[in-house]
């Protein structure tokens, strides 16, 4: 006999309390497995249970409109208090993009009441701005370019939702580069600091922010989880665009599980979108899960990156670099002349090159581990020889060169013991010299680990501080460059420092041994030392080292194409640029198609120069 007491179809959370929980009764199986197949992500865990994240079953949820026996369809009760939240969430959204509000509009010159005597922490007019407007959208994005203040807005929001009663405390996905910020903020803004954590193998219930790196994500999901809905929690994606990709990337897919769990969303990233719209619609789709994504999606309707920004431009909030009142940057490109045996090497690797081209155009790996070597021996040909090291991004990583013994290349590289110091790299150090004279520290990029260590050896009468994916101790070699006067260089790669730190307090020069293709990551790098708080007559000066007729002059053109295209889509031709970062790290240094092309044209004109 039927069990007529049992629900023919139960709702809530499985275990996770990241994914919907379908549970059914024998008779209704095969309804089960229909309904099933209309979310793509959706599994059967048992006999007669299903399990579908969440944000897709309730972007779906008229799919049970469909079930044979409505009466029988029963929701637990904080599972269908999400579900509400969310459709309610979806509503808000849609009335916002149609130039409505939600009744709670808060005046930029009201937040000052709302922030509770605890906090003392500064803010301009462009952030009470922001946060005022963060505050109206209930969950919103904050893209304000890097260097405008982004963690102190959000950590205004978190303020006045907690004096309001609506959060008790703050989850915080950052990249760990950004960790010192939140610290450093916390402390500052608070009467009483805020008790910041990081992530170990327990979730701290003490602590009022809660700090997690993307990488840790995976592992963590079901911690968060309960932390999340163990009390009223903010959820913050700090340089949220390394999950852009959405569900399809591994970072994204645990984010927009997390989303619907906290009761309030904020984004934030200076660099929201790399690869056009979609990377938009990712992202807002975290803060408006559900239904709202389906807003989101059908507010952009296939339009491209200038459509989208327009279209969805009331669920976000932005301040231009302009708008900062920063004094302008003295950004100058130094072209410098190789060595006779550099450019036999140099165009020996070209000729490679275009040899693996013609015959690899599918083996896009292939070409970038090409690319990456013409872009070692634009800066120096030891770094082929010596191929990346483990703590490389992955973005850079390459074995070292092979060359059989009766190869011509191989007699220039047996040359190299005898070889002077490249050119770039006698250039930075007279550049640091020159700036330690004056009483300046350096700050030094090169995307190589062996490029640094090499660097850090001939700097070393400037105390040199170091950091890279492989350094150990980071926040003290970080102190020694901000407070120690003998230390008046700090060598870096943009991929380990290029975000959420703040060194323009103690340096305003900095120099590019080399870049890759990644205009996000450059503009990153920039706003160390070009950010908001800097005296108006500071002189900040960017040198960019490059070798005439090599790669590097290719990676400078399209930089710069990459630059104007984006200022002009931003109407911000200060910032010119939001993004090419990925939410993992893109195979040969950011390079895309249009990239490979330009690389393809100068290799066959350097050929045709030398034959």
């Amino acid at each position: 006999m039927p069990d007529t007491t049992a629900p023919s179809l139960a709702l809530g959370f499985d275990i996770s309390r990241t994914r919907a929980l379908l549970r059914t009764v024998p008779e209704y199986k095969g309804d089960l497995a229909r309904l099933l197949s209309r979310f793509p992500s959706g599994r059967m865990t048992e006999l007669l249970t299903a399990a579908i994240p969440v944000d897709e079953f309730v972007a779906g949820l008229e799919a049970l409109a469909g079930w044979p026996d409505p009466e029988g369809v029963v929701f637990d009760g904080p599972f269908q208090a999400l579900v509400e939240e969310m459709l309610d969430t979806a509503e808000t959204a849609e009335r916002f993009l149609n130039g409505g509000t939600d009744g709670e509009a808060v005046a930029p010159e009201d937040l000052d009441g709302l922030l509770g005597d605890g906090w003392r922490g500064g803010l301009t007019s462009f952030q009470q701005r922001d946060a005022a407007r963060l505050l109206s959208l209930r969950h919103g994005a904050n893209f304000s370019v890097p260097g405008a203040g982004k963690t102190r807005v959000a950590l205004a929001v978190f303020a006045a939702l907690r004096e309001r009663g609506e959060v008790d405390r703050l989850l915080v996905v950052s990249p760990k580069s950004a960790y010192e910020a939140w610290q450093f903020e916390s402390r500052v803004c608070f009467e009483r600091p805020l008790d910041v954590q990081v992530v170990g193998s327990r979730m701290p219930e003490s602590a009022d922010v809660l700090l997690v790196n993307y990488e840790r994500l995976g592992r963590s999901q079901f911690g968060l989880a309960d932390w999340l809905t163990s009390v009223p929690t903010m959820l913050v994606l700090d340089e949220a665009h390394r999950m852009k990709l959405g569900g399809a990337g591994v970072y994204g897919a645990v984010c927009l599980a997390l989303g619907p769990l906290s009761t309030r969303r904020l984004i934030l990233t200076g660099t929201p979108a790399p690869n056009g719209a979609k990377d938009l619609e990712n992202l807002l789709s975290f803060v408006w899960p559900g239904h709202g994504r389906r807003v989101v999606t059908q507010a952009v309707d296939g339009g491209d990156l200038a459509e989208a920004s327009r279209v969805l431009r009331p669920l976000y909030t932005r301040t231009t670099k302009q708008e900062l009142g920063l004094p302008p940057v003295d950004l100058r490109l130094r072209m410098l002349p190789m060595p006779p045996l550099h450019r036999e090497i140099y165009d020996a690797m070209v000729g490679r090159f275009t040899a693996r081209a013609e015959s690899s155009r599918s083996d896009f790996q292939a070409l970038g581990k090409a690319v990456l070597r013409l872009l070692m021996a634009a800066t120096s040909p030891a770094l082929l020889v010596a191929g990346a090291t483990k703590y490389e991004p992955l973005s850079l990583r390459v074995p070292p060169l092979t060359v059989p013994d009766g190869d011509p290349l191989m007699a220039l590289l047996r040359k190299l013991p005898s070889y002077e110091v490249p050119p770039k790299y006698q250039e930075a150090l007279a550049i640091v010299a020159a700036n330690a004279a004056e009483g300046r520290k350096t700050l030094v990029w090169a995307s190589f680990v062996r490029s640094i260590t090499t660097l850090e050896r001939l700097f070393a009468d400037y105390r040199p501080a170091v950091v890279h994916g492989g350094t150990p101790d980071r926040d003290e070699q970080l102190r020694r460059f901000r407070e120690d006067a003998d230390c008046a260089v700090l060598v870096s790669n943009p991929a380990t420092l290029g975000e959420g730190i703040s060194l323009h307090q103690v340096c305003h020069d900095a120099v590019f041994i080399d870049r890759d293709f990644q205009a996000g990551r450059f503009l990153q790098s920039l706003d160390r030392i070009h950010r908001l708080g800097l005296p108006p007559d500071t002189v900040t000066r960017i040198t960019v080292l490059a070798s005439e007729g090599t790669a590097d002059e290719v990676v400078a053109m399209r930089l710069g194409e990459k630059l104007d295209f984006m200022g002009r889509i931003l109407d911000d031709p200060s910032v010119q640029m939001l993004s090419d970062l990925e939410e993992e790290p893109a195979f040969a240094a950011g390079m895309d198609a249009a990239d490979l092309q330009a690389l393809l044209r100068h290799a066959r004109g350097a050929e045709a120069e030398h034959s």
